[in-house]
């Protein structure tokens, strides 16, 4: 199927903030956010024509980011043999209790490993099990496990 740069467009427009959202948790540098979209949106147009459908649009687009960050990552640190990987944007400027629990959050979800993060990503985007399940590649139980687990880690970190 052939698809016009218009439609594709329209595509990025709908979806450049769930693509920005998984490209922020792989990366704490504004310039290798930009470079990780880019390489999503190449991904994507290759990958835009040949869609099928048999699962949600948003369920690839998640699919297809993920999977290009994190074989990006794997890249990086084979070149450099880097093991942390911290987010350090300012999401927030002001100080109240609220946004100190929110920073506290994601300081302790950058610790986890990027199977992990990824799970937490989705579910606090408010996917539902079975399509976090079938973005990642396990079972709907097994993502109910795992968040169990995630959870009771993120409460244990200093």
């Amino acid at each position: 199927m052939q698809v016009s740069e218009q439609q594709f467009a329209q595509f990025v427009r709908e979806h450049k903030s769930t693509i920005y959202t998984v490209c922020y948790m792989f990366s704490k540098d504004n310039d290798e956010v930009s470079d990780l979209f880019q390489e999503i949106l190449v991904k994507l147009w290759k990958g835009f024509g040949s869609f099928e459908g048999r699962s949600d649009i948003k369920t690839w687009v998640y699919r297809v980011s993920l999977n290009t960050c994190i074989t990006l990552d794997r890249k990086k640190k084979q070149r450099r043999k880097k093991d942390s990987l911290t987010m350090d944007i300012n999401l927030y400027e002001d100080n109240d209790s609220d946004t100190l629990q929110v920073k506290q959050l994601y300081k302790r979800i950058n610790k986890l490993g990027f199977f992990d993060r990824a799970i937490i990503l989705l579910w606090l985007e408010g996917i539902p099990y079975d399509e976090i399940g079938e973005i990642v590649g396990i079972s709907a139980k097994n993502v109910s496990v795992k968040l169990v687990r995630i959870r009771e880690q993120l409460k244990n970190m200093n």
